[in-house]
């Protein structure tokens, strides 16, 4: 049996190597009742030693941490396949839509390229190579300063391009999602870029696999009541479901 100091210590060392855990999990690993879990996250969060979540915690590293597209591309491929095909269900000819940049939407482009009769808007050099050959597809890529990491375009000319179109349809990728503390990346300048999507649709669809709930990144680009619609696949939580729809948030399951 360990020390209190000695088990709290060495839960901040599993979170830095697991990046997050749940109550029940952490329980599992250091013998211990979930209340008593409960109680050293809450005074390990107070100490500034870990970010606690609904139902667990997060590594204080794994707030500002943000992989480069290479290494996100292979993460939660079948679930972010499956979002992709719910989503595109929801964009019909005559649209105009907005992709953002993420693993998240670039298998939603590949969705797209047997319709016909749609605009699509982009910042993301992925999402355009996708598409680059489509005829049948409108394509408007939004340029500005790239981000070698994502691949995307932001900073204050991407957004003045974004004040000057509309949208019916923005499909939103992200890093967290949480019910008290919003929607959040691990970057500012990708935070505004999405705030000005936002902005500027008719309608705004969350795209996001389980791995994204409970997570908080560093920066906030919306609270959860500002998103429209939630594509998640079938891990997600059915509390978190429950919670999304009593807000007035319409929820698909992939």
């Amino acid at each position: 049996m360990l020390f209190e100091e000695e088990r709290k210590h060495k839960m901040v060392q599993y979170l830095q190597e697991n990046h997050r855990a749940s109550v029940q999990e952490l329980g599992e690993a250091f013998g211990v009742s979930d209340s008593t879990v409960r109680r050293d996250l809450k005074e390990l969060e107070d100490a500034k030693r870990l970010k606690r979540t609904h139902g667990g915690a997060v590594s204080l590293q794994s707030v500002n941490f943000e992989p480069n597209m290479v290494d996100k591309e292979d993460s939660f491929r079948e679930e972010k396949e499956r979002i992709a095909k719910r989503a595109v269900e929801m964009i019909h000819s005559g649209d105009t839509i907005l992709l953002d940049s993420g693993t998240t939407t670039l298998p939603l482009a590949r969705e797209l390229k047997n319709m016909s009769g749609i605009r699509v808007i982009t910042n993301s050099v992925i999402v355009l190579s996708e598409l680059r050959d489509c005829r049948n597809i409108e394509l408007s890529i939004i340029g500005g300063l790239l981000r070698p990491d994502t691949l995307a375009f932001v900073g204050p000319i991407a957004e003045r391009s974004l004040d000057m179109v509309r949208v019916d349809k923005a499909f939103i990728a992200t890093n967290g999602l949480d019910l008290k503390e919003g929607v959040t990346t691990p970057n500012l300048t990708e935070a505004a870029i999405k705030r000005k999507m936002i902005e500027i649709a008719k309608q705004v669809i969350l795209l996001a696999d389980h791995s994204k709930i409970g997570n908080i990144a560093y920066a906030k680009f919306a609270d959860v009541s500002e998103i429209d619609h939630c594509i998640m696949d079938s891990e997600v939580p059915p509390y978190i479901i429950h919670q999304l729809r009593k807000l007035g948030i319409g929820v698909t399951i992939a």
